[in-house]
């Protein structure tokens, strides 16, 4: 019994038992025990939770209380707490069912005395002691058991599981042992991969009663596969009847991965090894060849059984074969990896050039065992190689002397360049030619943009009389030299032509024949559109026609409408250099004062964004109308900003164009 005094708590309603209880508990031990006394369940169950006690005496009949019902929350809310029932009937059926339901011993009240009183309740203390120090044992036990990283099974000879731990269940995909007990009835057909394992696996254990490392694909429970080694011994009884087989599993998934990985690495190394066109061999520190590759094996024309344990000196000439062997020396005692190209003379005097690398061999601790070599013929790598540098040598003479002709290109297509500039119009024309900036009666505004030196967009500006301006707008297919040629040949046709200037129909016809005529001559066939008008300075009439280019706008910034100048004709007309016989038909519309006609080639609109989606002219019509409102030059700068802005880039894929005439107020006639 413990040395301290003993701390019991005692749950009677009746006042005059509960005082009789106390008297005997307290004679009953010569250091008199504490005793608490509380009257109802409630207050126990509270007293329990909060306060330690060595034992409870407990009434059975409690008015708050149900009879052995008590027992449960009072072993809930101390569960290390003996406790011992008094009653008043004598019944052993009463007394059992106690015992069965939690308590320690029952007692009957009328026959309690100082000394059964004593006795009753060490005997509960030991016994409940007892009982505690085999649960703690059990949990240990099953602390152990559930927490072991191997499997641990036992199994019936029909293929169904008796017991399984955590570990198991874990390894086999079950969320609980019980949960793989009740799915595995029949681990033959459920749980390995290979048909007849199990009957393997028990005559085995027939034959041994003891089986170690029994290795086996099974099917987790997702279905998954995996490695698993088995150790087990056969359980029997005293007359040798098996019981059940016990035993240990562990998950070998990963190493078996592992040496399959190793299998097939070693085998793909020999294959490489054996079907590589390199010579491969292997020597150890003595120099004798410890392997080598058929290739190495037909060089020598010796089978690999002549080859083996021998060295250089029984294939190579002496002189050879000592190179051969300082080289592996060196090799050997340096560690490095030694890098050679080999030059042989050969006795009909052509030269063999052949690459050697040889690697030391290591061990399992480092050390070098060994080197490994191998060689190939390069001698067309190194004729190649010789006959690659002639031809740098002579292609770079070739681009030394291409440099030289790019240069003189480049300054003639300079040169080209600041003629074909000369060519536009270096002023234009004033309406009357007295009249100030901003004062006359037109005012015209360009921005020339050539993707390259030259370009093949071209314009004409020019004064016809001193009411009349000729404007003309063309583009010649393609950028470049060739393009900058014809836009030449236009600008000389345009001062051919320039009686016909006042009719632009005319002129279109005329300059469509003549370009005809000089392509063909050429035997060439180049694109060109052109718009041409004449805008008249005291009527503000514009007479234009349109040879396949894109319509001019008409911007109308009194009522904000921007609209393309109709067609001279129902259907469009074709560009120039076409058809012969086409006559290009006049339109005229009359101006109002502050309207713009702005001209452009399509270089402005056909422009890709980095979803090569096409920038349309209707995107550039509605640009125009955004900004119709401010002056010509910023106009254009904003449209050109805006494209670049499209497409993401600062380049246009093609020469660029704008051409503007603003009517700023009539003339009046001289």
């Amino acid at each position: 019994m413990p040395e301290r005094p003993l701390r019991i708590l005692v749950v009677e309603h009746d006042a005059v038992t509960a005082e009789t209880l106390v008297t005997q508990l307290r004679q009953a031990w010569e250091t008199a025990p504490e005793v608490v006394l509380v009257p109802s369940l409630a207050e126990a169950v509270q007293r329990l939770g909060k306060e330690p006690f060595d034992v409870v005496l407990l009434e059975f009949g409690l008015p708050d209380g149900a009879g052995l019902g008590n027992l449960p929350l009072l072993k809930g809310a101390a569960p290390r707490v003996p406790v011992v029932v008094l009653g008043s009937a004598d019944e052993e059926a009463l007394a059992v069912e106690a015992v069965h339901a939690g308590a320690q011993d029952y007692l009957v009240k009328s026959q309690l005395d100082v000394r059964w009183l004593r006795r009753s309740i060490r005997y509960a203390m030991e016994r409940h002691a007892a009982e505690m120090a085999l649960l703690d044992a059990e949990a240990r036990y099953r602390e152990v058991f559930d927490h072991l990283t191997e499997g641990i099974f036992r199994t019936t000879p029909e293929g169904r599981y008796l017991m399984a731990n955590k570990a198991l269940a874990r390894i086999y995909g079950y969320s609980s042992p019980e949960e793989l007990m009740r799915s595995i009835t029949d681990i033959g057909s459920t749980l390995y991969v290979q048909p007849g394992r199990r009957e393997e696996f028990m005559r085995l254990m027939e034959q041994h009663d003891v089986l170690t490392n029994f290795e086996s694909p099974v099917f987790r429970r997702d279905g998954r596969i995996i490695w698993i080694s088995e150790n087990c011994r056969a359980v029997r009884d005293a007359s040798g009847k098996l019981l059940y087989y016990e035993g240990t599993v562990r998950d070998i998934t990963e190493r078996r991965a592992a040496e399959e990985r190793l299998r097939n690495s070693e085998a793909l190394y020999h294959s490489l090894v054996e079907t590589l066109p390199q010579n491969i061999f292997r020597k150890d520190i003595q120099g004798r060849f410890t392997f080598a590759n058929q290739q190495f094996c037909r060089t020598l024309g010796r089978p690999l059984e002549a080859i083996l344990g021998k060295t250089d000196f029984d294939f190579y000439p002496p002189e050879l074969a000592s190179k051969y062997q300082r080289d592996d020396a060196r090799v050997i005692a340096t560690g490095q990896t030694l890098n050679l190209v080999e030059e042989h003379r050969l006795p009909d005097g052509r030269t063999l050039y052949v690459q050697v690398v040889k690697t030391p061999l290591r061990g399992a601790h480092n050390q070098i065992i060994g080197l490994q070599g191998i060689f190939w013929d390069i001698t067309e790598q190194r004729l190649a190689e010789q006959r690659i540098r002639q031809a740098n040598e002579e292609l770079a003479r070739s681009q030394a002397e291409l440099q030289r002709k790019n240069a003189q290109m480049a300054e003639e297509l300079r040169m080209a360049r600041e003629i074909q500039m000369c060519l536009l119009p270096q002023h234009a024309p004033v309406f009357p030619p007295e009249a100030g900036p901003g004062h006359g009666a037109f005012a015209f505004t360009q921005r020339y943009l050539p993707t390259g030196e030259v370009g093949g967009d071209f314009y004409h500006v020019a004064a016809l009389s001193e009411t009349e301006a000729s404007v003309f707008l063309c583009d010649v297919a393609g950028h470049g030299v060739r393009s900058a040629l014809v836009t030449a040949v236009i600008r000389a046709l345009l001062e051919e032509l320039k009686p016909l200037a006042r009719d632009p129909g005319a002129l279109l016809t005329r300059l469509n024949q003549e370009l005809l005529s000089i392509l063909r001559h050429a035997d060439a066939s180049i694109l060109t559109t052109a718009c041409c008008l004449v805008a008249n300075a005291v009527t503000g009439v514009l007479r234009y026609a349109n040879a396949g280019h894109p319509r001019p706008f008409h911007v109308r910034r009194s009522t904000g409408e921007v609209t393309p100048l109709p067609r001279p004709t129902p259907r469009p007309q074709p560009a120039l250099g076409l058809i012969e016989t086409v006559a290009y038909q006049n339109a005229e519309i009359t101006l109002a004062p502050s309207d713009l006609v702005m001209l452009y080639t399509d270089g402005l609109y056909e422009v890709h964004n980095a979803s090569q989606e096409l920038y349309s002219t209707e995107q550039l019509e509605e640009a125009v109308r955004a900004r119709l409102q401010e002056p010509t030059p910023d106009l254009f700068d904003a449209l050109l900003a805006e494209v670049r802005s499209f497409s993401g880039t600062a380049q246009f894929e093609d020469d660029v164009c704008l051409l503007g005439v603003d009517f700023l107020q009539p003339l009046h006639e001289p």
